[in-house]
């Protein structure tokens, strides 16, 4: 692979720290904006640089893009804080990135969004990111959109209901997914940084039910198998009653979590990290 130089957005981030360290093992020469500089420690100066940006504001990015070859942008919340929404940092943060993309003649623009996106633009986080992804397409940029299935890391509320003895499931619980671990995103990530104007879409190695995921968390802390069924109008009543009485603040990530997972949502298979040994280890520290 080419010693390309990158900017890369989010380096701070779940996945952007992964993809910041499987970027400098390939010994690309990397550009990381971050808010805060306290947040990333520079052990690799030779293929590093880190430079204070905030990508809300675009002042501050002013001529970031200079002599970058390629933009990787992870930029995106799951959760809304800060006083900021979805529109501000998903879709205007990567846009302001992408206005000083095309101003300093980038070749290429990689963004992470999410499995099946175009698919759900009802919901509040995906309706930001696909209006990004739009933008991209036709901003005349190579492009890569990485739409992963959902992160080892979400995958924690499991263990935080298994903690409690039971997990409550909507509907069969036979709906399938394979989500994927930081780590093996990140280096699918930067393996296929050279292939433009595609949309690639990743998961983890397993293609597991729900059951067997609260199975996974059960078995982790030694609980016996508990898993409650509850039927799938239950769902959609939560889904309704937040969207009526709370914020989007609020809504937001459990909408998009309780639709995701009333059906299947299966990626191409990729990765060597398993829930079962994440799972273990989050124990210790749960």
């Amino acid at each position: 692979m080419k010693h390309t130089n990158i900017l890369l957005a989010g380096a701070t981030g779940y996945l952007g720290s992964y993809v910041l360290n499987a970027l400098i093992k390939k010994q690309n020469q990397v550009i990381a904006i971050v808010r805060n500089p306290d947040k990333l420690l520079n052990t690799n100066e030779n293929y590093l640089e880190i430079k204070q940006a905030e990508v809300t504001k675009p002042e501050t990015l002013r001529d970031i893009c200079k002599g970058i070859d390629t933009v990787i942008s992870t930029v995106g919340i799951t959760r809304q804080k800060d006083g900021l929404t979805y529109m501000d940092v998903d879709y205007q943060a990567n846009m302001n990135l992408l206005e000083e993309a095309k101003k300093a003649g980038v070749k290429h623009f990689v963004y992470v969004s999410a499995i099946n996106g175009y698919k759900y633009r009802n919901l509040k986080i995906f309706e930001a990111k696909e209006k990004f992804v739009d933008a991209l397409k036709s901003s005349g940029l190579n492009y890569t959109i990485i739409r992963p299935n959902g992160f080892f890391s979400d995958m924690k509320d499991f263990l935080q209901m298994a903690k409690s003895d039971r997990i409550y499931l909507f509907g069969s619980g036979h709906q399938k997914f394979n989500p994927i671990h930081g780590k093996d995103l990140a280096t699918f990530i930067v393996d296929n940084v050279e292939e433009t104007n595609k949309e690639l879409t990743i998961g983890g190695p397993d293609v597991l039910s729900l059951n067997e995921i609260s199975e996974l968390a059960l078995n982790a802390f030694n609980k016996p198998l508990k898993i409650i069924h509850l039927p799938d109008w239950m769902r959609k009543l939560t889904i309704w009653c937040l969207r009526t009485f709370t914020s989007v603040k609020t809504y937001g990530p459990i909408e998009f979590f309780l639709t995701l997972m009333a059906e299947d949502n299966i990626a191409p298979t990729y990765g060597e990290q398993r829930l079962k040994d994440f799972y273990f280890k989050e124990v210790k520290t749960i």
